[in-house]
């Protein structure tokens, strides 16, 4: 933890101003291992392995099952491509239109970091500070990735209870709001924290387009798949992955040049984006799938009701690769706030 990554931090249980405590191992500046403390409630939360852990002192059963697929999946799944432009170029895929100049000098929260992969892209794009923040042990592998740049931050919270007193300029959420028991909640949670003329992004999984994997492909997450033993589901994606890559690799990935083609093949728009990828990129995607114990699949209208209830700025609003959809848009006053 970087000792100045307090001066946006307070208690996520009384919002109290937080202070170090204990420092009992140091790798530079960063405490690898102590204790924050509290000056409202006392109450002590820990530094541990470079992050600290801001957590509320109970989190829903369902929350914690999501949140423990996810910390197995990106701490499996730490690294996907050997470079970090592949990185940023799929992040600016996720974000369009938003481009790598808006960062410049911005506070931004990354709302489920994951591995770390878009916090690090948003760094490297000019931002002032990165606040990082997942539910899971992800933040091991963020950390890890991350701790190199002076302007990331790797912080263990709730995204519901976020442990933050000064407002940031831009907060995304990219795949992770679906996951929660109230979606909606998340982002509201995440428009709270924005000041006025900050923006927000969110990517959800859409619910056009998308019937095959609603009625067959969701049931089989639910009551089999998500159920599975993490490495016994690894095993299972990687056979799925095994049968599926040939195809992408043999027949949508030329498709690109052909459209006629493109309109005889099934759900093309989502397979031929993952048709330019590896096998573990591939078979990432598909253990991602099949994991988490929830998800939802909005449609455009539910989406846009989000940013209308928060009040914001009418939101760009864009379907990415026919099964997904992008929204931004800002919060313009400062009494329009949730």
């Amino acid at each position: 933890m970087k000792p100045r990554v307090l001066q946006y931090l307070v208690c996520p249980e009384c919002r109290g101003a937080l202070s170090v405590a204990e420092t009992a191992r140091t790798d530079g500046e960063e405490i690898v291992e102590g204790h924050i403390a509290c000056g409202g409630c006392g109450k002590r939360f820990p530094i541990v392995r470079g992050v600290p852990r801001l957590l509320p002192g109970v989190i829903a059963a369902d929350k914690l099952a999501t949140a423990s697929q996810f910390g197995w999946e990106w701490q499996e799944f730490d690294a996907l491509h050997p470079d970090d432009d592949t990185y940023r170029a799929q992040f600016l895929d996720w974000i369009s239109p938003i481009e790598p100049a808006f960062f410049r000098d911005k506070v931004v929260l990354d709302a489920g970091c994951g591995m770390g992969r878009f916090a690090i892209a948003s760094a490297q794009f000019g931002a002032r500070d990165v606040l990082a923040i997942d539910l899971s042990d992800a933040v091991e592998s963020a950390y890890a990735n991350s701790r190199h740049l002076p302007n990331v931050h790797v912080i263990q919270a709730d995204i519901y209870r976020l442990p933050f007193g000064r407002p940031v300029d831009f907060a995304f959420s990219i795949g992770v709001l679906h996951h929660l028991p109230d979606p909606k909640g998340g982002f509201k949670a995440l428009v709270g924290h924005l000041k006025p003329g900050g923006s927000i992004f969110a990517w959800v999984y859409g619910r056009e387009n998308n019937g095959w994997i609603i009625h067959v492909v969701n049931p089989l997450r639910e009551r089999l798949f998500s159920r599975l033993p993490h490495p016994v589901l690894y095993g299972v994606s990687w056979v799925i992955t095994a049968l599926v890559q040939p195809v992408l690799k043999l027949l949508y990935a030329p498709a690109k040049n052909v459209p006629w083609l493109q309109k005889l093949l099934p759900y093309y728009g989502y397979l031929s984006w993952l048709a330019q990828f590896t096998f573990r990129h591939n078979h990432h995607v598909i253990f991602d799938h099949l994991g988490p114990p929830t998800a939802f699949y909005l449609r455009r209208e539910e989406f846009a009701e989000w940013f209308a209830e928060a009040q914001l700025s009418p939101p760009r609003l864009s379907w990415r690769n026919e099964n997904s959809w992008r929204g931004w848009a800002t919060l313009d006053h400062a009494d329009s706030r949730p």
